[in-house]
């Protein structure tokens, strides 16, 4: 039987992901739950990871790395950021060991832009990217990551020199829930209404100054026109998603395309939303780059 060799955890905000991992990186056992840092922040980091790594039966002695909000302030132990221009390597040199355990558990750090005029931040991100493009990787990359709070990030020769948030997850879920925008989307199934989709992700690409104008128009198109809630919907998400790629495609892109680092839902949306706007992209499964960053910041930390 492979033996394990650490153990890997995504530690997101409302979210836990764990893997057992051998030499190899082949992943032996996996672990998910609700457990983000909110709720650990109650129940106790400590006795959360403990829970998981008994019901994969790893090893006392098995190291454990951990990336993403386990690490911010209001986390289990801060581990600060790598500034930009950041190499991804530098993240390695960085990480910090939870004071107090029997065995090693280190943390990684983030990514912060200290620019006054676009000051960001990032955690959990950066191991995403270092799996998807490598310590050193070669040429300029533009690569998008989805989700909640959306990533939009340059790297060039393995340093990541700037990056951008939108909080587009998050608006979506206000503006379809909290605004008079949920009447149109009430009762919406899971069809999916691509016409409208890319519809909205063009009109909002090429006029973002008419963002709050164009979400309305799911309502009143509703109204006059008829149209479904399903409609209505990826209406809302078609131009909050063309806004992002308005900004996130505003400077140059490599002839290579953007890199997709996404998974289910998103992947398939902003897929859509990059075909919509006839730009080529390199797809990579965030689950997948997520491990095998975490795998080759493991190898490099305890290989030493």
């Amino acid at each position: 039987m492979t033996e394990p060799a650490y153990v890997a955890v995504d530690w997101g905000t409302s979210s836990f992901r764990l893997w057992l991992v051998d030499r190899a990186g082949e992943v032996l056992a996996e672990r998910r739950s609700d457990e983000g840092m909110l709720a650990a922040a109650k129940t106790g980091f400590p006795a959360v990871l403990q829970s998981h790594l008994a019901a994969v039966e790893a090893p006392d002695h098995l190291p454990v790395l951990v990336c993403g909000m386990a690490g911010a302030k209001t986390g289990w132990v801060e581990a600060g950021y790598v500034d930009t221009p950041a190499p991804l390597s530098a993240i390695l040199n960085q990480a910090v060991r939870v004071p107090g355990q029997a065995r090693d558990i280190r943390i990684l750090p983030g990514i912060a832009q200290r620019d006054a005029s676009a000051p960001d931040v990032m955690r959990g991100e950066e191991t995403q990217l270092l799996g998807a493009l490598g310590f050193e990787a070669a040429g300029e990359a533009l690569v998008c990551m989805p989700g909640t709070h959306s990533k939009w990030v340059r790297v060039r020769s393995g340093i990541v020199e700037r990056f951008s948030t939108f909080m587009t997850g998050e608006l979506f879920s206000v503006v379809s829930r909290e605004t008079i925008l949920s009447f149109a989307v009430a009762g919406a199934d899971e069809a999916e209404d691509v016409a409208s989709f890319k519809a909205a992700v063009k009109a909002a690409y090429a006029a973002p100054a008419f963002a709050a104008n164009l979400l309305f128009g799911a309502r009143s198109r509703q109204l006059l026109f008829g149209g479904t809630p399903a409609a209505a919907r990826e209406t809302l998400s078609g131009t909050l998603i063309g806004v992002e790629l308005a900004a996130g495609l505003s400077g140059a892109v490599p002839q290579a395309g953007v890199a997709l680092i996404a998974s289910g839902r998103l992947a398939m949306l902003y897929r859509l939303a990059f075909e919509a706007l006839s730009v080529t992209i390199r797809p990579v499964d965030a689950d997948e780059a997520v491990r095998r960053g975490l795998s080759m910041a493991a190898a490099a930390i305890w290989t030493k």
